[in-house]
């Protein structure tokens, strides 16, 4: 149930980005009850449970990175969301931008996505993915902040 975020990654059309929206809601709960620790504090949880979940439903699956594993971009996506205000068009812009550099996967996160393998790997491209996204959102952020418009 972990590893498919309670079966949003069964869906058969583009699971990943499916996980990632299904991580919001949640976010916005953690994020409303304990603020940005209780956020960081939930990706770190999901993080460490996730490795050990996504390592065990490929080993079940034999596949190397099974795509209903979602709880990779659960976990990223709250990493990225603890720098954008609780706001929605800031927590759909950091969505946006995750979901880009997740499929997009720039150097390292190709090579990560490559070369490191098991549960560890599965979880690591995507917090990779997810650097990406935050550096993005905090250049969207000063960009916005120098021409008076928030973030």
């Amino acid at each position: 149930m972990l590893a498919t975020w309670f079966g949003v990654g069964l869906i058969p059309v583009a699971p990943g980005t499916w996980g990632s929206l299904a991580a919001l809601p949640f976010a916005w709960v953690i994020h409303d009850l304990w603020g940005v620790l209780g956020l960081a504090l939930g990706a770190l949880i999901a993080f460490v449970g996730g490795c050990w979940a996504a390592g065990a439903f490929a080993k079940a699956s034999g596949e190397v990175d099974p795509a209903a594993i979602v709880v990779d971009e659960v976990a990223a996506q709250w990493l990225v969301l603890i720098a954008a205000p609780l706001q929605p068009l800031a927590w759909a812009l950091a969505f946006l931008l995750f979901r880009l550099f997740d499929i997009w996967k720039p150097w390292p996160v190709r090579w990560v996505d490559r070369h490191v393998k098991g549960g560890l790997g599965i979880m690591l491209d995507d917090v990779a993915a997810a650097g990406y996204a935050l550096l993005a959102l905090g250049a969207v952020a000063a960009i916005g902040g120098v021409l008076g418009v928030c973030v």
